[in-house]
């Protein structure tokens, strides 16, 4: 059977094989670990900012996937490190020799698949944080008031601090709180008639105002912050509702955080990009060093030329190798003729 993809490989080219692996090796390792870190915040980030995506969202499971392929890629960088520069020292060389293939199964099958899916979500989750954060977004802001109610006590304090950290107000914008009522109960004074005619005025019977939170409020405004009455003209002569950015934050949470979020992925799929790209050169390298000095005994520093190749054989003929010996393994081994019988000894007497 002719190899796959074969390389003539005498002993300087073998050297410069080596060495250009063992760079690559290292290359592979530091990008592995940078992988690592840019998954880590990911899932850092992820841990605050979870409480405002959508349960259904599966945008988490990229820096999950993320931190096992850059797990894999540095210990396959630092293993085709130590193997390449063994390959080059004839004392070092034998410890290797039954390392370099479960390095090389592990490395493709693991780390290979691993990038692969990693970048693939990469790609692909994105898209789905949008509908993640417009579900999240809206959940929070209904759940603003519910400071009392087991398991939702902490959402206005989680709110406001997203408001105040990622300077921003709403959902989209600030009128987002128009729709929501996010003042709890209790501060409300039910023999206020001004409140009963709020709640009775619409059907779900929510107590509803044209005003913010304080965690909306710009601190960088020349004016005190107007935080009620903001759709009235005539409740603040000198406020511009044109303007709300003087007053309140502009943007919407949604827009502020998906930018952020798909910031962090779009550099994170990059690396991982090079990650694969660098895994794939070092195995390819590996392989070919592998095969040649086997093809050699196992003599690093031998003279005569080696050949390297990908495969012993080519598809068609390692599958057929198999079905071969999957067929021989499973055929039933022909049964044994029985002996002749020998005559009766009587018959034998007559005669």
């Amino acid at each position: 059977m002719a190899p796959v993809l074969p390389v003539v490989l005498p002993l300087q080219p073998r050297i410069r094989l080596a060495q250009g692996i063992w760079l690559l090796s290292w290359l592979l390792a530091l990008v592995g670990g940078l992988t690592l870190l840019c998954s880590g915040h990911l899932l850092v980030q992820l841990g605050h900012l979870g409480t405002f995506l959508a349960p259904s969202c599966s945008f988490p499971a990229l820096p999950q996937t993320a931190l096992a392929a850059g797990t894999v890629a540095l210990g396959t960088g630092l293993g085709g490190a130590g193997a390449s520069r063994a390959s080059l020292d004839a004392a070092q060389y034998p410890p290797w020799r039954g390392v370099l293939t479960p390095l090389l199964a592990v490395g493709t099958a693991a780390g290979g698949g691993l990038l692969t899916l990693a970048l693939g979500l990469a790609l692909a989750l994105p898209v789905s944080l949008n509908q993640g954060l417009e579900e999240g977004l809206e959940a929070a802001l209904a759940h603003y008031k519910d400071t009392e109610v087991p398991g939702r006590c902490q959402a206005k304090r989680l709110m406001d601090e997203l408001q105040l950290r990622y300077h921003c107000c709403g959902r989209h914008c600030y009128k987002d709180w128009f729709g929501v009522q996010w003042v709890s109960n209790r501060y409300l004074d039910p023999s206020d008639q001004d409140v009963v005619d709020r709640i009775q005025s619409n059907v779900e019977g929510l107590y509803l105002i044209d005003g913010v939170p304080f965690s909306c409020c710009n601190p960088h405004s020349p004016r005190p912050c107007l935080q009620s009455q903001l759709s009235d003209p005539y409740a603040h002569p000198l406020f511009d509702p044109r303007q709300p950015n003087l007053n309140l934050w502009a943007q919407g949470c949604h827009e502020v955080l998906l930018e952020h979020l798909q910031g962090l992925s779009g550099t994170l799929g990059s690396i991982l990009a090079v990650t694969l790209l660098l895994q794939i050169l070092v195995l390819l390298g590996l392989r070919y060093l592998h095969t040649a000095l086997e093809g050699l005994g196992g003599v690093i520093d031998g003279e005569g030329e080696a050949q390297g190749y990908l495969f012993p054989g080519g598809l068609k003929d390692i599958l057929k190798t198999a079905w071969l010996q999957g067929g021989l393994a499973h055929k039933p081994a022909p049964e044994e003729a029985p002996p002749d019988e020998e005559p009766p000894k009587e018959v034998l007497a007559e005669a």
